[in-house]
């Protein structure tokens, strides 16, 4: 997906994660892994949550629910996972669910999330 409106910093996300109490500050934790991607990396909020891109090209977004965030890849169905954490049946789109107080492999999701910009760069090119 490409969102020719993302730009560096929305302003409209931080109020996003603030809105959200506990699940917004473990939201803005891996948003702002995401934002640490490059300098090309933009945002927007895109069916309101906030959304990563390259570009304008869509990579990843967070989003929150009553008891989880959910980390999730606009082309997860076509990233490595050799730690299984990605879910959805979808075509493209996958996301890793994040529950308050339980574990997650954070190396693997750092990982999902780098190479889901990396891969997202070479397809806009």
């Amino acid at each position: 997906m490409r969102f020719p409106t993302a730009v560096r910093h929305d302003a409209g996300i931080a109020a996003w994660f603030d809105a959200r109490g506990q699940l917004g500050g473990m939201a803005r934790h891996w948003f702002s892994l995401m934002r640490d991607c490059g300098n090309d990396v933009q945002e927007l909020l895109h069916d309101g949550h906030p959304t990563a891109c390259v570009g304008d090209a869509a990579f990843a977004y967070v989003n929150s629910f009553t008891a989880h965030v959910n980390v999730g890849f606009f082309l997860g169905a076509l990233l490595p996972d050799p730690a299984g954490l990605l879910q959805g049946s979808g075509r493209f789109m996958r996301h890793v669910k994040l529950r308050p107080g339980e574990a997650v492999d954070d190396a693997a999701l750092r990982t999902l999330i780098t190479t889901a910009a990396v891969d997202m760069r070479q397809r806009a090119r």
